[in-house]
């Protein structure tokens, strides 16, 4: 365009890019709104979007997929959440095309009634979910924020006896990690896995649960993500009469440790910082595997650099350089046949490193 254009466009992107560039002509297009989440909000402000959008390929292009929810305060005969909210499904998913920004709302739950107010609100906003390239409906995944919400509200309504529910005598909570300042609540994680009963590994996302003002574990909720099974919500639960150790149990153990807790001291104590990493909580077969990676700051550095990865396994807890390492200490291959592989296939490398 002319250069009064070029000096627009340069005052909006506060860039002198569009100034000089020796490329751009009549035909040359900008695209405004380059931020996932500018560009949905500014097409459809009235829905609520989850903070983690994710990335897939597509026929070779690269997309980003977006979950959408349809939400109210005030949908009849429904509880509150919290902070108002008594009504939330994943009803939409949304994929922008990372190149040219092309931006389409595909309707995933045709039963949701908002949604279809919606629909019916704005034609052609909401485009059948068969739209969608096929290869991208199989990388949808069960979004994070949902989940997070019905495993909070899980704690209270998995009573399905009158008197419990009343009494809150099984009430669960969602385990807390560490102590003092540094105390924080799990969130889900995504894994892949084979869930019991089940012929093969799935990518699932899970959360533990705790009994209340209790330490140990007491189930474990799944939602699905694969095929036919995208969106079923599963729990299994821990017999009553065995402890099973929860998540503040094991990072009292490691920091209690006597190979492991002089050695995070001596770290703190050489001018670096050690941060104790998200701690993963991962069933394999008939038992429950922890990891936990270890992170070293140096003194005015910003990035952290994975340091150790902590596996803990019933009684046993080892600290090694990388995760194999550490489950070829606790599961040597002789002694213990497929279940390292299976822990390591269910680590998201992401988690780790």
């Amino acid at each position: 365009g002319g250069l009064l254009n070029r000096l627009l466009f340069a005052i909006r992107f506060r860039s002198t890019d569009t100034l000089f560039a020796p490329n751009l002509n009549p035909d040359s297009r900008v695209m405004m709104y380059r931020r996932i989440a500018d560009r949905v909000e500014r097409i459809a402000p009235f829905l609520t979007y989850d903070p983690d959008p994710y990335l897939a390929i597509s026929d070779g292009k690269l997309v980003w997929i977006q979950d959408a929810y349809t939400t109210s305060e005030h949908y009849p005969y429904s509880t509150s959440a919290g902070g108002g909210l008594n009504y939330i499904r994943n009803s939409i998913k949304v994929t922008i095309d990372a190149y040219h920004g092309k931006t389409v709302f595909h309707l995933l739950d045709p039963d949701d009634p908002v949604a279809t107010t919606v629909g019916r609100a704005f034609p052609g906003l909401l485009q059948p979910l068969d739209t969608m390239p096929e290869d991208l409906r199989k990388r949808l995944r069960y979004p994070p924020g949902i989940f997070a919400l019905q495993a909070e509200v899980f704690t209270t309504f998995h009573m399905t006896n009158p008197a419990v529910f009343y009494n809150k005598e099984d009430q669960w909570e969602i385990p807390v990690i560490d102590e003092g300042p540094e105390a924080r609540r799990m969130e889900p994680y995504y894994t892949i896995m084979k869930l019991p009963g089940e012929s093969g590994p799935e990518y699932i996302q899970m959360l533990p649960y705790t009994p209340r003002q209790k330490d140990n574990l007491a189930a474990w909720l799944v939602a699905r993500s694969d095929g036919q099974n995208y969106g079923q919500l599963k729990v299994f639960q821990f017999p009553k009469q065995t402890v099973v150790f929860g998540p503040r149990q094991i990072a009292a153990r490691i920091n209690q440790d006597q190979a492991i807790a002089p050695q995070i001291t001596l770290w703190n104590q050489q001018g670096s910082e050690v941060i104790q990493g998200t701690l993963l909580v991962i069933p394999i077969e008939e038992s429950l595997i922890y990891i936990r990676p270890l992170y070293l700051r140096s003194q005015g550095g910003r990035i952290p650099e994975l340091k150790r990865v902590i596996v803990a396994y019933r009684n046993q807890i080892v600290m090694e350089g990388t995760l194999d390492e550490a489950l070829e200490r606790l599961f040597p291959s002789e002694s213990v046949p497929g279940l390292r592989r299976e822990a390591r296939e269910a680590v998201p490398a992401a988690d780790i490193a």
